[in-house]
This record gives structure tokens, sequence and C-alpha cells, in this order.
């Protein structure tokens, strides 16, 4: 089922999901599947439960077979993710949100990570992750602590958003 996004300024976007996911239920199943389909069907290459109005610590990323997993195409979902370590070089490109249609900014990211989460069967995952999927981590790991890219520029920059 698509589930509705929750657009800025709703506050459950703010707000920071410090409790993790205790169980994987059907529930928790159900809901991974239903923001995978939201995220496709609105061409997204990354969601989090906070955008669809849930406080759980869950995302969906289209992995590409980034995860050095597997060579699937088919999003994956990343149950309690954290971030272990950030690389000191950073890189400037520009991000969107689904939360905040047609504003695009630029971000200032980690080219690398090593994160550290469950897969929808409880099993745990961990790998380095670089480029663009390493900042797809960091964006959607944002949201799950009440931080939007909005959040990420500065005063000046803010009052010169870019709607497209």
């Amino acid at each position: 089922m698509i589930l509705e996004i929750k657009n800025y300024p709703d506050p459950v976007l703010k707000r920071r999901v410090s409790e993790e996911v205790k169980e994987i239920t059907s529930e928790i199943k159900e809901l991974a599947s239903d923001m995978t389909e939201t995220m496709k069907s609105r061409e997204g290459v990354g969601i989090a439960a906070p955008q669809v109005g849930e406080l759980k610590r869950l995302i969906v990323v289209q992995t590409d077979g980034f995860d050095g997993l597997t060579t699937r195409k088919e999003p994956v979902v990343f149950v309690n993710p954290e971030i272990i370590t950030k690389s000191k070089e950073q890189e400037i490109m520009e991000e969107g949100c689904l939360c905040l249609p047609g504003l695009f900014l630029k971000i200032k990211r980690a080219k690398e990570a090593e994160i550290e989460a469950l897969d929808i069967n409880g099993n745990k995952i961990r790998m380095k992750i670089k480029g663009f999927p390493a900042r797809i981590f960091q964006h959607e790991i944002d949201h799950l602590d009440g931080i939007l890219i909005i959040d990420k520029v500065g005063f000046w920059q803010r009052l010169r958003l870019k709607w497209r």
C-alpha cells in the first residue's frame, strides 16, 4: 500500500526516533513493504519511517547491489541502522527529499561510512559504503534523528531556497 508522505513542516519530521525496533514483527515487515512501495511510487532512492509518520528506526534504501551482499536491484530494508564511522573526507552534492518536494540543496556529507543494522529477517549487517550510497544512508539516518536537509544549510542559504 502506498503511504502518505509527510511534508515539511509536519512536526513528526523533526522528532528524534530514539527507540529501536525491539522485534521484527509482521507489522514491521508490512510497514517496510509499504515504505518500499511508497518510495518506488515517488521515484525515490531512500525512505525513512518518520517520512510516513512512523517513529521507528527503519529505513529502505535502493541499493542497486552496492550492499556487497547481493547483486539485486531491489530496495533493502535496514532495521535500527547506525553509522559506526564516517570518513573525514567530505563532498558536496545536491540532494532532494521526498518530504520537501521540489527543493534541492547542496549538502556536505562524508564520502564513506561504515554502517550497521539488521535486515528484515533480523540478520546483522555491517558494511562499508562510499559515494552516493553513503550519502543516501546519511540522509535517511538523519531522518531518524529529526534532521532534514533544510537543517544542514546556513541561514543565508535558507533565505535563498531553490524550489524546482
